[in-house]
């Protein structure tokens, strides 16, 4: 990630790859992370069930990497970890879609979802020459790969409701001059085209990240939104895997709505709640901070007509990147889980 930029580092789709489990329950765990959910013999109940639809309509994953860190928990006994890593397994939490089955993928999660009465919370995340050549570098291997992998996306999440966050960071390496200028009309283009496709699914909303408070300003931002093709989108989302505070993100978002036709915006709460971090490498604040806390629960009952939801995007408990100790972006990391949990007030 490009961090002087103020940015942050991105989970690599599912985050299977690396999963650790603490606790003698890893071999159960393994089994689950391989597919054995247990839809069979009922053997091993789902440790977390969904939330209140009224209170929020997105799916808990009772097969993620907290829930999984939850049965470890239990089965070794430790019930008070368990009680902390249930802060978040409990709660929704965004689905990255990996790069290399997108239509298989997407329709697992909307299916399961709807299966649960439901919506699916989707984040794209695999733009060509993503994320600088920092920790979370990739991405498809040009614009018709690209392509490709975003109709698969459609085409799997169906006429299933969804709610997709596209492309953390894309727009805002545009801005910060962080992606070359060569890349900037393609980037522009796909982005356009991804929202134009998505927005066939007729049950799907897209919301293009537009960054977070501390990254750009409002004025910075709203001619590259209209020309990455806001006005087609359903909104925008801010501090994607970021730690600024709800209230100055709500701040933020409404300056910049006004210049994007008043378009509504989400928030990623997921580790906001003591703000952001103010000490260290000021170039690596962004990059498992410590002393962080969850924020507000995901809810899309927001009291502000202009923040359609809270979102817990970015998945509590899974790594920046190797930094500060972390394992690579997008591993699951029991330690900085608990300590997100710990810290909540």
């Amino acid at each position: 990630m490009y961090g002087s930029y103020t940015g942050r580092s991105r989970p690599r789709g599912r985050a299977a790859t690396g999963f650790r489990v603490t606790g003698t329950a890893a071999v159960c765990a393994a089994l689950l992370l391989a597919g054995c959910s247990g839809d069979g013999d009922g053997d091993s109940a789902p440790v977390v069930g969904q939330q209140p639809k009224e209170k929020d309509p997105y799916w808990v994953n009772p097969d993620g990497s907290a829930a999984r860190q939850v049965a470890a928990y239990e089965e070794d006994g430790d019930q008070e970890n368990a009680r902390l890593i249930r802060k978040i397994a409990e709660q929704p939490v965004g689905e990255w879609i990996g790069p290399d089955a997108p239509e298989n993928e997407a329709r697992r999660v909307t299916e399961a979802a709807a299966k649960a009465d439901r919506y699916a919370l989707l984040v794209l995340y695999n733009i060509p020459h993503r994320d600088c050549g920092q920790f979370s570098k990739g991405g498809a291997a040009d614009g018709n790969a690209y392509r490709s992998w975003v109709d698969g996306v459609a085409k799997g999440i169906g006429d299933r409701p969804a709610t997709v966050i596209l492309e953390p960071d894309a727009l805002l390496h545009l801005v910060d001059g962080c992606t070359p200028q060569e890349h900037h009309d393609e980037r522009y283009a796909l982005l356009k085209g991804a929202i134009e496709r998505l927005k066939k699914q007729p049950a799907t909303k897209v919301y293009v990240d537009a960054g977070n408070a501390g990254w750009q300003s409002p004025e910075t931002l709203h001619e590259p939104l209209w020309r990455a093709g806001i006005e087609k989108a359903d909104g925008f989302s801010l501090n994607v895997s970021n730690f600024r505070t709800t209230a100055v993100s709500t701040e933020f978002g409404k300056k910049l709505s006004v210049k994007v036709g008043d378009k509504p915006f989400v928030i990623d709460t997921s580790r906001n709640g003591n703000g952001p971090y103010e000490g260290g490498d000021p170039a690596e604040t962004w990059c498992n901070p410590p002393g962080r806390a969850l924020g507000e629960p995901p809810t899309t009952t927001t009291g502000d007509e202009r923040v359609d939801a809270y979102l817990w995007i970015k998945r509590p408990g899974e790594s920046d990147g190797d930094c500060k100790g972390g394992p690579k972006a997008g591993d699951w990391w029991p330690e900085y889980a608990l300590g997100l949990a710990r810290a909540t007030k």
